[in-house]
């Protein structure tokens, strides 16, 4: 049986994280457990995480942070705590059910014959909620499908995305210390780093939901800040040739910040 580990970053959702705990748990996967990563929810979402832990030990963990960090902060705790913990995969998803916990059979399909699966928008079969504007379609759609897509030469559709699955020895070989993006930047950066390490990535169709409860966090400094650091991803990689040699991006990287200094 392998073991499971979904990683879900908190801020503000102590309404969402009772709610989506319970369909994790009724999709009956064996192996499976929850991380709670908390940035210290002034609404007392760690409270609830440490709660829910208590009422089923070992099946919800919760990770405590001093502060609101942005997104790599507290997906590589996370994914360190899992990795530490013995963790064969790796999901990482939102709280807010924008990802819906009924994609998580497919993954752990799809991560038998993959590096990394990745929940798509931008496939076939993929879609937007209906919900949304005309306008924040046109801006995630553009996001992905040509900016960052155009800029990077990536492969894959959906860049962006925080909904995903690896094997632990794929982030094993991503020196998560070396990743220096953060907010929906960290999303393009380890994708980008995956495919650079010559990783086996397969893009399964979802239906990207609108929250639920609450209000979105993607503010429009947030957008602006990961279109600049594209660019400053691919200017930190650009002599790092395609490998399956993690050992080889630590090299690069080390000359790079060499060079910066």
């Amino acid at each position: 049986m392998q073991k499971c580990v979904v990683v879900i970053p908190t801020y503000n959702e102590a309404n969402n994280l009772p709610v989506l705990a319970a369909e994790l748990w009724a999709l009956k996967i064996p192996g499976l457990s929850i991380l709670v990563v908390d940035g210290n929810s002034p609404d007392g979402t760690g409270d609830i995480a440490d709660e829910l832990a208590k009422q089923r030990p070992g099946e919800i963990f919760s990770l405590h942070l001093s502060s609101r960090g942005g997104l790599r902060r507290a997906y590589v705790a996370g994914f360190k705590w899992a990795l530490s913990h013995e963790a064969d995969i790796v999901v990482q998803m939102d709280c807010d059910f924008s990802h819906s916990p009924s994609y998580i059979h497919d993954f752990l399909e799809g991560i038998q014959k993959a590096d990394l699966v990745i929940g798509s928008r931008y496939v076939p079969g993929g879609k937007l909620d209906d919900r949304m504007s005309a306008s924040t379609y046109l801006q995630s759609w553009w996001a992905n499908a040509i900016y960052a897509r155009t800029i990077l030469n990536l492969e894959i559709k959906d860049a962006t995305t925080g909904f995903r699955c690896w094997r632990a020895e794929a982030l094993r070989g991503i020196d998560l210390d070396a990743i220096i993006s953060n907010g929906y930047s960290f999303q393009i950066e380890m994708v980008y780093v995956a495919e650079k390490l010559g990783y086996k990535i397969i893009e399964i169709p979802i239906h990207y939901e609108d929250r639920r409860l609450g209000q979105s966090k993607l503010r429009w400094p947030d957008k602006v800040e990961a279109a600049f650091r594209t660019w400053q991803i691919w200017w930190r990689y650009r002599d790092f040739p395609q490998t399956e040699q993690s050992a080889e991006l630590q090299k690069t990287l080390d000359a790079t910040n060499e060079r910066q200094k």
